[in-house]
């Protein structure tokens, strides 16, 4: 588990590698922007992205209302969250910024809960080890060492079960 956590935190380093405009954000910029991004358009990745200085870039979040979505965490949990390292008992929010939106959701029925679903990831492994969240569209699936998914049981917004399954056959 650890090592699939600290796996994952590369992965954002190497994503990052070569665009200029990440480049630039400080490892703290980098780490909060990741988990933040969920909760961007295109358009407003943009905006961010253009302004010139952390302090420009820190109250932008503020002022769209993101900033406490990720520091309303203690510092440990942040760092889970940016190492993707998702357990039993984190919110739907910390899922959320540790691994994007779901690839398939399911609900799930017969469980003591108002509310179960399921929330799928893809992973794929690099030739390096890196695993990478798959995106539609990926262009690197085809070079993946392995590919598993992530099942996430959800109830009442609150992870209930968490279960690593080898391939991506659901």
């Amino acid at each position: 588990m650890r090592r699939l956590a600290a796996l994952v935190l590369a992965s954002t380093l190497v994503l990052s590698a070569g665009n200029k405009k990440l480049d630039r954000l400080s490892e703290d910029e980098l780490t909060h922007y990741q988990a933040l991004q969920v909760w961007m358009d295109d358009k407003e990745r943009k905006e961010y992205l253009k302004l010139k200085t952390e302090e420009e870039r820190d109250q932008w979040l503020k002022d769209h209302g993101l900033w406490d979505r990720f520091y309303q965490y203690p510092d440990h949990i942040r760092e889970r969250i940016a190492r993707g390292d998702i357990r039993v008992g984190d919110t739907h929010d910390r899922v959320l910024m540790a691994y994007g939106a779901p690839h398939n959701r399911k609900r799930v029925t017969g469980r003591n809960a108002q509310r179960s679903e399921a929330l799928i990831y893809r992973f794929e492994v690099t030739p390096e080890g890196v695993p990478l969240v798959w995106k539609p569209g990926s262009k690197t699936a085809h070079r993946a060492v392995e590919l598993f998914r992530i099942e996430l049981i959800m109830d009442d917004g609150v992870v209930a079960e968490r279960r690593k399954i080898e391939g991506w056959d659901e």
